[in-house]
């Protein structure tokens, strides 16, 4: 079994984050996998996101606010 650190991107709404997350592979399984305590923290980001609480989101990870590029 081995650990290796990822960053995940979220996007919801017009924002998006980026959450550091452990990915774990093995030999016996399909993988790699998210630990259930990083599934959990993925669901309250992106649920801070929907309802627009970007301090809470802040706390999970780096967040941005998406703005549409506009062609000259």
């Amino acid at each position: 079994m081995t650990n290796r650190k990822h960053v995940k991107l979220v996007h919801e709404g017009g924002y998006a984050a980026e959450v550091e997350v452990t990915l774990t592979d093995t030999d016996k399984s399909w993988g790699p996998y998210l630990s259930l305590s990083d599934v959990e923290r993925i669901d309250a980001l992106r649920q801070a996101l929907r309802n627009g609480d970007v301090k809470t989101a802040e706390t999970f990870g780096r967040v941005y606010r998406l703005v549409p590029v506009s062609a000259a």
